[in-house]
């Protein structure tokens, strides 16, 4: 396994389990199979793992078998507050409280704002007295580090870094989400203030495994490595400094012990120029089946109305490319769960846009295209229910 050093000099497994996808049967979590697969990851070498308050009966697996085995002193627990569901400073207390009968432990290592894709529901959080509350709390030892999870733009999540002095970060990154959601471009901002990367959904939830085109995969088979196609992502990923922790959501022994090996080799500059010529070749075939040829430069952006051109493309590409179910989620996320939405539909057709596509985009034909797709009326109602929540919560 190797390692990598977090702000205050931690090292952390350059491999982390992710907790939310833990194996179930008849819908309940298979406690001994994932007690057998946490065990074996800390064997393997893996020191950080990811839930949240969210996943369903994940914490409290996650403490029982810590706890059971002895081990939760000598592994890191990262764990996500639900801020959209916080009212007052006393839920503050409520939530954390919680947090920590589940995992029944005395602190938590790594604490992240789960979600905060947008500033001003940091600057809610922050008029419930969060701040003080966040100061307290590592004060006592009880939270050791500060973060936040995020899904939406390059742009705003630059806005969320600067806002508070965060200890890490958590981004959605891979090599098809490069210049998508906070990309190279927040990734390297994060890195230039010294605040850690943890990666999320560096395989798209398995897209860039069970979903690859037959050329892209015949295009990792002929290349001279024969690694996997989830061995070349996690390599691209750990080919670069600034990314600190890759998170997977392991639920089986032989993706488990297949990530376990290629950690070994998980150190920055790990990739040859071929390697990585080979990577752009299958991220070309990959969007070689998408609708628009947006290659996210964000020359389009901002949009005077808000619009997060870019993002809505990604997420109208993802629905033909690894189906409309992934793509309507990765929309609803990046521009419905916020105060400020940044929906395809607030389009007022002026045209700037179009002034500065390097790839001359029909965009205003291509945004009416795209919420067509992904405007569902579950997406609507979805909408009107966060806005709801953001005027009266």
């Amino acid at each position: 396994m190797q390692y990598r050093e977090d702000r205050y000099g931690n090292k952390l497994s350059v491999l982390g389990f992710g907790c939310m996808r833990f194996p179930r049967v008849n819908g309940k979590i298979d406690k001994e199979k994932t007690e057998k697969l946490l065990l074996r990851a800390y064997e393997g070498g893996i020191n950080y793992y990811d839930t949240a308050y969210i996943y369903p009966g994940s914490e409290e697996t996650l403490g029982e078998i810590l706890e059971k085995n002895q081990i939760r002193e000598r592994v890191n627990i990262a764990t996500k507050l639900p801020h959209y569901l916080i009212r007052s400073r006393a839920g503050l207390d409520k939530y954390f409280a919680e947090h920590l009968r589940r995992l029944r432990t005395g602190y938590i290592d790594y604490y992240l704002m789960h979600m905060l894709n947008d500033i001003a529901a940091w600057e809610k959080l922050k008029n419930l007295g969060i701040e003080d509350w966040l100061a307290e709390k590592k004060a006592s030892g009880q939270i050791r580090q500060i973060g936040f999870s995020y899904h939406g733009n390059s742009d705003m999540f630059c806005k969320i870094i600067d806002a508070y002095d965060w200890d890490f970060c958590q981004i959605q990154y891979n090599y098809m989400d490069e210049h998508t959601q906070a990309g190279r471009t927040g990734l390297d901002y994060a890195h230039s203030k010294g605040i850690p990367v943890v990666i999320m959904e560096p395989l798209r939830g398995g897209k860039l495994v069970s979903k690859l085109p037959k050329d892209a995969v015949q295009t990792f088979r002929s290349h001279t490595a024969h690694h996997s196609p989830a061995q070349w992502a996690f390599l691209w990923l750990w080919d670069q400094e600034e990314v600190t922790v890759v998170l997977s959501g392991m639920n089986s022994m032989d993706m488990l012990n297949e990530n376990i090996r290629t950690a070994r080799h998980g150190e920055a500059g790990v990739l040859a120029p071929e390697d990585k010529k080979m990577l752009e070749e299958v991220a070309s075939i990959i969007n070689s089946k998408m609708k628009v040829g947006c290659t996210g430069c964000r020359y389009c952006m901002p949009c005077p109305q808000g619009v997060d051109i870019p993002g809505t493309f990604s997420a109208y590409n993802r629905c033909y490319s690894e189906g409309k179910g992934a793509g309507r989620h990765e929309y609803m996320m990046t521009t419905a769960l916020r105060k400020d939405s940044t929906a395809a539909s607030q389009c007022i057709e002026c045209g700037k846009c179009e002034q500065h596509c390097p790839q001359h985009i029909q965009i205003r034909q291509e945004l009416k295209n795209a919420r067509k797709v992904l405007e569902t009326p579950i997406y609507q109602a979805a909408k009107t229910g966060i806005r709801m929540l953001h005027i009266y919560g």
